[in-house]
């Protein structure tokens, strides 16, 4: 039975993947979806690094998986990649990006990370996220989502998010891992994802020659909760060729 691990976006939790883990379920797979680096039920890393969040997932995995990381998750897959890339038997990138920060993007992360501990809550978070987090599409005709995503980031503790703004900081440029890996691998996003554009996805095509695009309509950043449905499609659809 093939194993999948999906690993969860900033600042949400495991239930990101609700709907992916009840389908694939259903279809045959055995399916992991942890919290992680202190969302949901998880514990906050000691160090805010992308190798401790790395570690703290393959506690979760006994043997080797097909992973599929959206955002955050993504560049955890990546970090995953270079700290044990035998346990990778298949990657699914999904609303992500290989590059590291810029220098802005760096000064962001640092400066939120500093306001929600000052502030102690995240629904100030929330209303500056979800704008990017959401597609236009989503925002517009979708208002349960929309609901269902903030009630998940003013969940979050802010202590989680302050750490894994800086653990995201702090990330290496995943370029040469990703030209390095050699197993089979999906590029996906949202249409309508202006974090992560399709810019930053057709730069990790060309990483990855043997990758295969998926494009999903309407959606933006958080493809899986946006249209589970058409998400979920293309992961049976490439799950069970790999199997």
């Amino acid at each position: 039975m093939t194993q999948v691990v999906l690993l969860h976006a900033f600042p949400v939790n495991r239930h990101l993947w609700d709907a992916q883990v009840e389908y694939l379920t259903k279809a045959g797979f055995k399916v992991t979806a942890p919290d992680i680096a202190g969302f949901g039920e998880s514990r906050i890393p000691q160090d805010p690094s992308m190798a401790l969040m790395a570690e703290q997932v393959l506690s979760h995995v006994s043997r080797p998986a097909v992973f599929a990381g959206l955002s955050m998750g993504g560049y955890l897959l990546m970090e995953i990649l270079r700290q044990a890339p035998d346990i990778v038997t298949g990657a699914i990138f999904m609303d992500t990006k290989a590059s590291a920060d810029t220098a802005a993007a760096r000064e962001q992360r640092l400066r939120v990370a500093g306001e929600v501990l000052a502030a102690d809550h995240t629904r100030d978070l929330a209303d500056a996220m979800l704008p990017n987090l959401l597609g236009a599409t989503t925002i517009a005709q979708r208002p349960e989502v929309v609901q269902t995503v903030r009630g998940w980031i003013e969940q979050a503790p802010p202590e989680a998010v302050a750490s894994a703004q800086r653990a995201m900081a702090d990330r290496p440029d995943s370029a040469p891992t990703l030209r390095n890996y050699e197993g089979p691998a999906v590029v996906l996003w949202g249409d309508e994802d202006v974090i992560s554009p399709t810019a930053d996805q057709k730069a990790m095509l060309e990483m990855m020659p043997q990758a295969v695009a998926r494009q999903i309509p309407r959606a933006g950043h958080l493809s899986a909760v946006e249209d589970p449905g058409a998400v979920n499609d293309v992961l049976l659809e490439v799950l069970t060729d790999w199997a």
